[in-house]
């Protein structure tokens, strides 16, 4: 046997899309994509198409707990990134899982709209993010709608973004990215991430595409990936804006379904 040095390990704690877009399979697709080794950890099964959510289903606890341990407690992993975590007992649970487990880089993408608009978190959830999630992430990367929930703040012109992303640092995440791709207009689409002390912008042009889904999942899973590969956060954050972009670029002119498509993760 070939002595060879195993690849950097990303765990993502997830619901899945039947329509392989968003959710565990965008994770999947990007670990692949940027050379990572990719575990998952699923919290919910949805019935869901380019059109929207037909059916969702949570997973029990149980099982979710089951799932993180039966990974940690042999594969282990470098990174963890959270996506879709519905309920705030399951987020509770998961802060649970990262203490014992002494989690150090952990990811967390506060899903907490559909793209068609619908809430997809129970009543305790906001509070349990911020409680118990928040404290232990190294980042956490709302969009502007989860953003507005978190702070019950509008975001409506740019320095409103540095105002909410000192907000979100003082619920107690190491790093803040503000995404702004859902602002309502502009030629450029700017993330704002914050340190404590210094901000950070990123730059790309507002592509004309629809076939975005799965944008959110993707640009979170890239910044785990490389920060399990070493990189610092500017530079994950640089390296993940790049690749979204190219990955929406790069789905801009197909058809997949009748509604709205995905990105394209297989770049190389």
């Amino acid at each position: 046997m070939i002595d060879s040095p195993r690849p950097a390990r990303v765990l993502a704690i997830a619901g899945s899309d039947s329509s392989g877009a968003a959710g565990v399979q965008a994770d999947l697709k990007t670990y692949a994509a940027r050379g990572v080794y990719g575990l998952s950890a699923l919290t919910a099964v949805t019935a869901q198409n380019s059109m929207g959510i037909q059916s969702l289903q949570p997973l029990s606890p149980e099982l979710i707990g089951a799932q993180i341990d039966s990974v940690l407690s042999d594969i282990g992993a470098d990174v963890v990134k959270t996506g879709m975590l519905l309920k705030g007992e399951v987020i509770t649970l998961v802060a649970e899982k990262m203490q014992h487990y002494k989690v150090t880089n952990l990811i967390v993408d506060p899903v907490m709209v559909a793209g068609d608009g619908r809430r997809l978190l129970d009543s305790e959830a906001d509070r349990a993010y911020i409680r118990d999630l928040f404290p232990q992430a190294l980042i956490i990367t709302p969009n502007l709608d989860e953003v507005a929930l978190l702070t019950g703040r509008r975001i409506d012109a740019a320095g409103d973004m540095y105002i909410a992303a000192q907000i979100l640092h003082d619920m107690g995440s190491r790093w803040v990215l503000v995404k702004g791709g859902h602002a309502a207009t502009g030629d450029e689409i700017v993330d704002l991430l914050y340190d404590g002390r210094e901000f950070y912008e990123f730059r790309a042009p507002r592509l004309p595409v629809w076939n975005a889904r799965g944008t959110g999942c993707t640009f979170a899973s890239t910044i785990a990936a490389e920060i399990a590969k070493g990189q610092d956060m500017p530079t994950a954050v640089h390296l993940a804006k790049e690749f979204v972009t190219a990955a929406l670029s790069a789905a801009a002119d197909w058809k997949m379904g009748n509604g709205r498509g995905t990105v394209w993760h297989n770049l190389s």
